[in-house]
């Protein structure tokens, strides 16, 4: 996707959440949103931080893991990072988490809530490359977004 169509993406994504005050309904609604506009993808979720691990949120695509310990898989290192993850290929990637074989790469950006790491949007596609710095920055926008709705609720 583009730059413009990003930033239609994050305008959207702030007028379905504009006053509601539901914080996993806003984080399912956003999974379905992403999951029918981004193009080559197969899972579009988030993973949400309790008890020190990531739990399965939100998400549209194949069932998926329950629990990714920090440092562990994409969404894991992600988290340890503190930085969004790219990765092209995700079978090159050291303790990947194959939740579904027909994921090739994946990019996950952490979710803030003051300075505290409180989730991941994950994004994984069959198609390896997928993902560009383009991608990358026009996520975090929708992440700067999804953050904001967190302080307010």
């Amino acid at each position: 996707m583009t730059e413009k169509e990003y930033e239609l993406l994050a305008k959207q994504v702030a007028a379905m959440t504009e006053g509601v005050p539901y914080w996993i309904a806003n984080l399912a609604n956003i999974s379905a949103l992403l999951y029918q506009t981004l193009p080559e993808i197969n899972w579009a979720g988030f993973y949400l931080m309790e008890n020190g691990k990531l739990v399965l949120g939100p998400f549209q695509g194949k069932p998926a893991c329950i629990e990714i310990e920090v440092g562990k898989g994409v969404c894991g290192t992600a988290v340890e990072r503190n930085e969004t993850v790219i990765v092209k290929n995700v079978h090159e990637f050291p303790g990947h988490i194959a939740c579904d074989g027909a994921s090739a790469s994946e990019i996950v950006i952490p979710i803030h809530r003051e300075s505290e790491i409180i989730g991941v949007l994950d994004i994984d596609s069959p198609i390896k490359a997928r993902f560009s710095e383009t991608d990358g920055q026009g996520l975090e926008k929708i992440v700067q977004i999804i953050e904001q709705i967190r302080e307010k609720n």
